[in-house]
């Protein structure tokens, strides 16, 4: 972990312009660097070895594309810890991209993940303000308003989850919102969320000061100067991670062994410059600023307004106003290229504006006695989920990327310069940052006609209510599909997107063949109006057959010419995965701390191949984790096949009697098996004998040219038998009652096997595996965090209350202990249920009986308490037994194989 902000002595301290902007500087060190450039005198008086630069070095340990305020953050954090072999390149001047024109905002009322780096940002720029630099920083809170119950509901439960953090913020009224701040119209709110450390800073100086300081601490900077190119060691075919080795700039060529792309809205561009290409999937919408002239009433001590019905936001900076927004359906910039000149190309849309200047004429009534200076577009780069892209490319090692701040470069810049320069040094991070994580795309993401087609959708969802499960993107829709999507499609699928591949949530039992494709009704926060679907599909699952689509799941096929191959897989995973071929097992790959960084299923399918079965978010991270442990003696090749193979998954107690009918092979397995049988008239099908959701059945893996073949057959024979097609949300309630955790929402890599309750996947006997030391320890010493499954008391009201969906704070008689993860209604137990992660209060190791003893827990549900029976075990479920159906026999004989 990076120490805490370092002071700069008095000699340096404070040395820029008024307006807190100073000329380029380089820091003699390592480098020849006494040329003396003609800027101007203004750092006379600096110390001796602060010199200007007229020539590119030959070499560095780490170089960074972009001067803007991202770049400079990682300047400034690796040059602070020692790391002063550091040049920072960028095509123009340094803030010259897009840094030096955002509203400067810096807002902590955010989901646990952003608010932990934004915290920093605040940090960072209070403490450089408190060494004397000029940077407008000024904690004046803000006011997050609500027009409507559903967003009132949606700013409480965001409420109830960052107090915890220690946070100040509270819930308002509307006549306290106008104690705050005279100037708002109040009579349409429902209330408002008062956060009293938020702040505002200017983003120009910012990100100059942290150049200058970065160059004071021995980075070089060069202006005027592009990478034409980024050189790495690939070797064609080679299942080696290529890493860099030099960039190719227009002064010449700089040789480096880490290269920083944070190039904003040139990033996409400049990734691919490389071989192999880099995909960066971020595209720049044009952002609009309004600012009044001076208004002669001190307003600079008023709170920050965002109006997220209205899709606006206020602040005052220098007795101005400024108004902005994150408009509904967006404009992409650009389409074609960013020239040159783009500063030029752009002009204000006084039109397209025109709602949201409306709007906040509608809040702050004095604005329409104001004057107003031209409107500034100022585009800025958005990324196609809205988050941050931050960390090591699975392309290219040593290549890292830090772009995609939507809208607000500041807000993130600290953190997120912090992050990538502990990642750099350190190799890894000592905190999780899965929802930022460059791995989290595939190609398709990257495509410039996708990006664009987002982009229009993406900006306005910053200030839309985004209700849990319920609110998936309108466009760039319809790219990855199952074979079988059209017939789902046919039979009432509403669906939604993972990696942009298209997943049924639910059917919808009122729609008929023919009729236009069902939609996501109108979102809530309580019972969802599409729960009666959700219901049948569980009921077929737990007593009849149900059909789960899981074709969106990671599929790599792990080869080796000799037996290296088990051997390279024994070492990546916590269980013996050495079993005989025709096995399946359950295991993690973890990290040297211990912590998960994939949960998956293999297969043995011969003696030097497995094949994998891993959660559809992991097609682009696992491949890169993979790769990056095959050594030059490894001799092993991983494939992603995703796209080879259809899955479906076939649940319920009836399932076996139904696939007999349409195969000639024994369903008899012992244990957990694979077979490879034919299906119908399909033949190469894998069985398995497990499923994702703890009801007997099996897996099918089907050659995707067949699947629309034997879908067809299951639904057929199925019916006398039952037969649901059965969504995701149904596979969360099955999974979520039974208490069976999954990545990304109770597993990452942070969370141990011993933690998450996993311990008996864990082979502590056999050979070294990546985390077996520290799995050691934590089996002596114990877990300080435990996995819990609660359901909520009769207290809780399903069809009137505010449902949990995830985050909501766990207390432990009334003490802050934790957060849930997943939430479902479980309609076997009909009780709500929710997992969720529970610490020490102190931090000591943790026994069962902290969690069954004498404990009261409650769940805070949007500022409501409920109680809370805790569990370490799976509940008891009844077993279905079958209801004698008579035998059915198909019609046609043939479609046995």
């Amino acid at each position: 972990m990076l120490c805490q902000f370092s002071k700069i002595g008095a000699a340096t301290r404070g040395r820029v312009l008024e307006n807190g902007v100073p000329y380029c500087l380089s820091v003699g060190s390592g480098y020849n660097r006494k040329a003396v450039s003609n800027k101007p005198s203004l750092y006379r008086g600096l110390p001796s070895d602060v010199r200007f630069a007229s020539s590119l070095p030959t070499q560095a340990q780490v170089v960074i594309c972009g001067a803007g305020v991202v770049g400079n953050s990682i300047a400034y954090h690796l040059t602070r810890e020692g790391w002063t072999d550091v040049v920072v390149l960028d095509q123009n001047e340094i803030g010259s991209g897009t840094s030096h024109s955002g509203s400067g905002v810096l807002g902590l009322f955010k989901p646990s993940s952003e608010r932990q780096i934004v915290t920093y940002s605040v940090n960072l720029i209070k403490t450089l303000q408190e060494q004397g630099h000029n940077l407008g920083f000024k904690q004046c809170g803000s006011l997050n308003l609500a027009q409507t119950r559903d967003r009132a509901v949606a700013l409480k439960r965001r409420l109830a989850y960052t107090k915890p953090s220690g946070l100040e913020c509270e819930w308002l009224d509307r006549h306290e919102i106008k104690r705050l701040h005279p100037h708002l119209y109040t009579g349409d709110l429902e209330g408002g969320v008062w956060v009293a450390d938020d702040a505002v800073a200017n983003p120009s100086a910012v990100c100059s000061t942290l150049a200058m300081l970065a160059q004071m601490q021995g980075a070089f900077y060069m202006e005027g100067c592009s990478v034409l190119r980024v050189i790495t060691d690939e070797i064609p075919h080679s299942q080696i991670v290529p890493k860099v080795t030099q960039i190719v700039t227009s002064h010449g060529n700089i040789h480096c062994e880490y290269f920083v792309n944070a190039s904003g809205m040139w990033a996409r561009n400049l990734g691919e410059k490389s071989s192999p290409k880099v995909r960066v999937p971020a595209f720049p919408a044009e952002h609009f600023y309004l600012h009044t002239e001076k208004v002669m009433e001190a307003l600079d001590a008023l709170p920050v307004v965002r109006d997220y019905d209205s899709h606006t936001f206020c602040l005052t900076r220098n007795q101005e106003f400024v108004v902005g927004g994150f408009e509904k359906d967006a404009k992409p910039a650009f389409g074609s290229g960013i020239p040159s000149n783009w500063r030029e190309t752009l002009e204000g849309d006084d039109e397209h504006f025109r709602t949201i200047r409306e709007a906040a004429e509608h809040r702050l009534p004095v604005l329409k006695e104001s004057q107003y200076k031209p409107l500034i577009n100022a585009p800025d780069n958005f990324t196609p989920d809205g988050k941050w892209i931050l960390g090591e490319t699975p392309e290219i090692d040593n290549y890292f990327v830090a772009v995609g701040m939507n809208g607000n470069s500041l807000q993130g810049a600290g953190g997120a310069g912090q992050a990538i320069a502990e990642w750099i040094m350190y190799g890894s991070l000592s905190k999780e940052m899965l929802p930022f994580d460059v791995r989290r795309f595939v190609d398709l993401h990257n495509n410039r006609r996708y990006l664009k087609e987002r982009t229009r959708e993406v900006v306005g969802r910053h200030y839309d209510i985004l209700y849990p499960g319920q609110c998936e993107y309108k466009y760039a829709r319809k790219l990855r599909c199952s074979p079988i999507n059209s017939e789902q499609e046919a039979r009432g699928a509403v669906f939604g997107t993972r990696m942009g591949f298209e997943r049924p949530l639910y059917f919808d039992i009122t729609h008929k063949r023919g009729d236009p494709p069902a939609q996501m009704p109108e979102g809530t926060f309580g019972k969802p109006s599409f729960i009666d679907c959700v219901r049948e599909e569980y009921h077929a699952c737990r007593e009849g057959v149900g059909v789960i689509d899981l074709s969106s799941f990671t599929k790599i096929e792990i080869t080796s010419a000799g037996n290296q191959v088990v051997e390279y897989m024994q070492k990546l995973s916590c269980n013996d995965v050495n079993m005989p071929v025709g096995g399946v097992i359950h295991t993690g790959m973890l990290n040297e701390r211990g912590g998960y960084e994939n949960d998956c299923l293999l297969i043995r399918r011969a003696d030097n191949r497995y094949l994998m079965l891993a959660p559809t978010t992991q097609q682009t991270r696992i491949m890169d984790w993979m790769r990056r442990q095959i050594t030059a003696e490894a001799c092993v090749s991983v494939s992603d096949i995703t796209s080879m193979y259809t899955v479906l998954c076939v649940v319920g107690p009836k399932s076996k009697e139904m696939l007999s009918l349409m195969c000639n092979t024994d369903l008899n397995f012992y244990g957990h098996m694979a077979k490879e049988i034919n299906i119908a008239y399909a033949s190469g099908v894998i069985v398995l004998s497990f499923t994702q959701v703890g009801e007997p059945g099996y897996t099918l893996l089907i050659p995707s040219e067949y699947t629309l073949h034997i879908y067809s057959q299951l639904m057929k024979i199925g019916h006398d038998y039952g037969i649901r097609n059965v969504g995701m949300m149904t596979m969360r309630a099955l999974r979520v009652e039974k208490f069976i955790p999954f990545w990304a929402e109770e597993l990452d890599s942070t969370v141990t096997p011993y933690e998450a309750g996993r311990g008996y996947k864990v082979k502590l006997n056999k050979e070294y595996f990546i985390g077996k030391f520290a799995l050691m320890r934590q089996a002596n010493q114990g877990i300080s965090k435990r996995l819990v499954h609660f359901t909520l008391e009769d207290t809780f009201d399903p069809d009137e209350d505010t449902w949990p969906w995830g985050g909501e704070p766990i207390y432990r008689n009334n003490i802050y202990v934790g957060n849930t993860t997943s939430t479902a209604f479980g309609f076997t137990l009909n009780k709500m249920v929710c997992l969720g992660w529970v610490k020490h209060t102190d931090g000591r190791v943790m026994s069962p009986d902290y969690i069954l003893g004498n404990s009261r827990f409650e769940i805070d549900i949007g500022g409501r308490r409920v109680a809370a029976k805790a569990s370490l075990q799976p509940p008891k479920m009844p077993v279905v037994k079958k209801d004698g159906f008579a035998s059915y026999r198909p019609k046609s004989r043939g479609i046995v194989a």
